[in-house]
């Protein structure tokens, strides 16, 4: 996956704003020749809350803070305007705060395949670790290159 440095750093900023909960957000790019190249960042809110939970097993005792959700409204309203743009939702972005960028269990049973799934671990409200995955056809997370480039657009 390719990103401007600028990208990286408005993930570690919005994952530090929410401290100590979960931040979330969408990634908009292209696919090219199997590489993922970011052109925006969109931060969204953390829709997660009990009555988000319902659907899930056991999960409505989890908060914003070891959870997140974006809603299908704003990933409809991105989706046109990438759109627009030429562009796709290429992945979500998220943070664990005071936990490793490793995805959980529950990352995974709500992971698309066709997405990659930026993790920022946020330390005592300082971001650290910032690793991408995606999901192999075993429905498993594998560990996805994430490179640095300066692009124009």
């Amino acid at each position: 996956m390719n990103l401007k440095p600028e990208h990286i750093q408005t993930i570690r900023s919005h994952a530090e704003s929410t401290y100590p909960e979960e931040c979330c957000g969408l990634i908009l790019g292209y696919i090219d020749n199997q590489t993922k190249t970011v052109v925006e960042i969109i931060p969204t809110e953390n829709a997660w809350s009990a009555e988000s939970a319902n659907f899930a097993l056991d999960d409505s005792k989890y908060s914003e803070a070891r959870r997140y959700a974006i809603a299908p409204q704003v990933m409809l309203q991105v989706q046109k305007a990438a759109r627009d743009k030429s562009l796709n939702i290429i992945g979500i972005y998220h943070s664990h705060p005071d936990n490793s960028a490793i995805p959980s269990e529950c990352d995974r049973q709500y992971a698309w395949p066709e997405y990659s799934y930026i993790i920022v671990s946020v330390q005592n409200g300082k971001a650290s670790e910032l690793l991408s995955w995606s999901l192999d056809d075993n429905h498993q997370f594998q560990s996805e290159s994430i490179d640095t480039i300066n692009l124009t657009t």
